[in-house]
């Protein structure tokens, strides 16, 4: 069987770990997560391209982050429902199919670093140099530092991919709920040392530069508020800065979890769920928390519940 198997480049896939009397439950749960993850971030883009007064650079990034969430979120999420029903030892997938999904979880983790950090220059922009925000903040260079973004993470992961694709496979079985980079090269009985290299700097360099970067950014947008008398203006530039603060925590206690994880082999199923995890948590929070931030964000809902009520109403 392994060697059909491993002729036909089809993979066996550990997936979710779920005994049988919990696997509805698991499903109802992934699939209601799931469900409120894309219509709250979807529904958050949607908002802020038909509103008018929310067309501004820093919503205009936002929706770099919720794009991001309903795209982490969909290159994990649906594979584990639709092989939560099928017995451990029948879970398969096919290997560029494997290859696929690994590459795309580690961009959406690559992503969410490059995003949260052009939406921290966007903030210190905005608080320490006001005057000229709106001559560096133009339409341009929000499409510009979104651009970028996207390509740097795209870069870093192809090349981290990319190594463990040219490596010959002598295994056939995925013990992980999904397919990750550390997946595939675990595949192959050659030396995988600049694998685990690479992978290495690249993880830790992509966390470490956005640390540094975010960390350097508020140490000075606080110097700024701090020697400012504007005690309004300070109020409202620090809830800002503190909800981008709140999401970048979030999303860089997750991965370095799942970092810190990696160095324990006994707690392998703690770091497949912490896996799981980091693509559910940070994406169904970080909607709620820049839509509960966002003054218009929070009126439109709140009229678009009053519209339906009174809808309902009307038919009664």
């Amino acid at each position: 069987m392994n060697n059909q198997t491993f002729n036909m480049d089809l993979l066996q896939l550990e997936g979710l770990k779920v005994t049988a009397s919990s696997s509805i439950l698991a499903f109802v749960l992934f699939l209601l997560i799931y469900v409120f993850i894309m219509v709250s971030n979807l529904g958050l883009v949607v908002l802020i391209f038909m509103e008018r007064s929310l067309q501004q650079p820093m919503y205009l990034l936002v929706c770099n982050m919720s794009v991001n969430d309903a795209f982490g979120a969909t290159v994990v999420i649906p594979r584990l429902l639709s092989d939560i029903f099928i017995p451990a030892g029948e879970r398969f997938i096919y290997y560029i199919d494997c290859v696929i999904q690994a590459f795309c979880a580690h961009f959406h983790g690559a992503t969410s670093h490059t995003v949260l950090m052009i939406m921290a220059f966007d903030r210190y922009v905005a608080i320490c140099n006001p005057m000229r925000y709106t001559t560096i903040m133009t339409g341009r260079m929000v499409a510009a530092l979104s651009v970028a973004a996207w390509v740097v993470a795209f870069v870093l992961i192809a090349v981290n991919v990319g190594l463990s694709v040219r490596l010959s496979r002598c295994r056939s079985v995925v013990v992980h709920p999904f397919c990750d980079n550390a997946s595939l090269f675990k595949l192959s009985c050659e030396n995988v040392l600049i694998n685990h290299i690479y992978g290495l700097i690249s993880s830790m360099g992509t966390m470490s530069v956005s640390l540094c970067s975010v960390a350097l950014t508020y140490l000075r947008i606080a110097i700024v508020c701090l020697s400012s008398k504007n005690t309004s203006v300070n109020s409202k530039a620090l809830q800002t800065c503190a909800t981008h603060l709140l999401v970048y925590v979030i999303m860089l206690f997750s991965g370095f979890v799942i970092i810190t994880l990696h160095r324990f082999p006994h707690l392998s199923d703690e770091r497949k769920l912490a896996s799981i995890l980091f693509h559910v948590v940070p994406p169904s929070m970080n909607a709620i928390i820049y839509g509960l931030q966002i003054k218009a964000v929070r009126q439109r809902v709140m009229i678009i519940f009053i519209r339906k009520k009174i809808a309902v109403s009307e038919v009664k």
